[in-house]
């Protein structure tokens, strides 16, 4: 694990927005860490501070029979492998109390899922870890509802917070984002995050797998950046047409370069 300090997130030495991005779920050592390597690659030359993002375990499906994991401590190990050959800080969700703990041996940062942003013993538990806590804003909540969910973290003893947008439902089978959000959600005095890829989803397809708009992913980025986000959450992946998680709203790994450095230059002009 890497120890490091949230205020650099907020105000890098670069000038840069930080990033969290990988894939959505933890498939294998050898992808997770092709994956990492090539972001890490990509950040180190960009000046990007950067947060490795997978999860242990997909608790959220809509089918029984999908995808949810490869086992909660080999992928947790995984995680931890990346966090020390990379030096880099790493991320994963939790959905339950009980998971706080354990998740924390081996991660930075404990993720709490959309869904589960008004769990008050959820984000209790994640707090008293001493993590850096990612609160990810509910689809059904406003950006102002989020204050509760950082007053539940700080109450609990711990100042170590972030907020994430993922976008507001908007009918039954798309997402939409409210930028007004971010500087709302800034002015709670934590750094804001929008989560490009997930706000871009459309869930409860009838098929029952979740569908999504992956060519809209720049246009989502670049206005977060132009806005003033603090940084941006992608889920990236080299196959997403074969990945077992989210495959339809992730970026392709080959797009990331690209799209992170016209993102610099909006940044630089918005600053």
């Amino acid at each position: 694990m890497v120890n490091f300090e949230l205020d650099k997130l907020k105000h890098t030495t670069s000038g840069n927005f930080f990033l969290m991005a990988g894939p959505c779920a933890i498939e294998g050592e050898e992808i997770a860490m092709r994956i990492a390597e090539r972001i890490v690659t990509l950040t180190d030359q960009l000046e990007i501070p950067f947060i490795f993002k997978g999860s242990y375990r997909k608790a959220n499906r809509s089918k029984g029979d999908s995808f949810t994991g490869i086992g909660d401590e080999k992928a947790l190990k995984i995680l931890e492998k990346i966090g020390k050959n990379f030096g880099v800080p790493t991320v994963t969700d939790i959905h339950e109390s009980t998971e706080a703990a354990m998740a924390a041996a081996y991660v930075d940062v404990l993720q709490i899922p959309a869904f589960l942003c008004r769990q008050t013993d959820l984000l209790i538990a994640a707090a008293k870890t001493g993590k850096v806590v990612n609160v990810k804003k509910g689809q059904f909540l406003s950006a102002g509802s989020m204050r509760f969910a950082v007053d539940k973290i700080y109450e609990a003893g711990n100042k170590r917070v972030i907020l994430t947008d993922r976008g507001n439902t908007f009918g039954y089978q798309d997402l939409i984002v409210d930028y007004r959000g971010l500087p709302e959600m800034q002015s709670f005095g934590v750094p804001v995050v929008m989560d490009v890829t997930h706000s871009l989803q459309q869930p409860n397809q009838s098929s029952g797998v979740t569908g999504g708009k992956p060519q809209l992913i720049e246009t989502i980025a670049k206005a977060a950046i132009a806005v003033g986000a603090d940084g941006l959450f992608i889920e990236t992946h080299p196959d997403p047409a074969h990945a077992k998680s989210d495959g339809a709203n992730m970026l392709h790994l080959d797009l990331l370069e690209a799209l992170l450095v016209k993102l610099i230059k909006i940044r630089k002009a918005v600053v």
